[in-house]
């Protein structure tokens, strides 16, 4: 019998103190890009997965346990109240 272990692939904790934070500010928080114009391009260029699916809103909302992904990284939004 063979077995396979899916090992749980690290991400980089972007913590936010609000509901939600939007994808274009979740990735200039994260500091995966540097300007909000950067991050319009590559998102509107189909570059950013969320959750593991391609995203091509800016708007997106992103809640706490939400996942993207840009340029092989990938940063998950969690709750840095308390």
């Amino acid at each position: 019998m063979k077995v396979t272990v899916k090992k749980k692939s690290s991400a980089i904790a972007v913590p936010i103190t609000t509901e939600f934070i939007k994808l274009e500010a979740a990735m200039k928080l994260s500091n995966a890009i540097s300007s909000g114009g950067t991050a319009k391009n590559v998102i509107q260029d189909g570059l950013v997965t969320v959750d593991g699916e391609v995203c091509a809103m800016r708007g997106k909302k992103l809640y706490p346990g939400n996942r993207f992904s840009f340029d092989g990284v990938t940063y998950e939004i969690v709750n840095a109240a308390l």
